[in-house]
């Protein structure tokens, strides 16, 4: 591999790097087990309290 062709993969490669960081993201935001669990006791305790209508 010559020095020109490995210096362009160099610098293509951290504009993608770059770019990537930029895009937006689509994966939902991450939950501790601990949270989970917290929120799902509230929300059991929620449905718990009678309504009137």
């Amino acid at each position: 591999m010559n020095r020109r062709k490995k210096i362009k993969q160099l610098l293509t490669a951290h504009a993608k790097k770059a770019s990537a960081k930029l895009a937006p993201k689509n994966k939902p935001k991450y939950i501790s087990k601990a949270d989970r669990a917290k929120l799902e006791a509230e929300a059991s305790q929620a449905p718990e309290t009678p309504q009137e209508n």
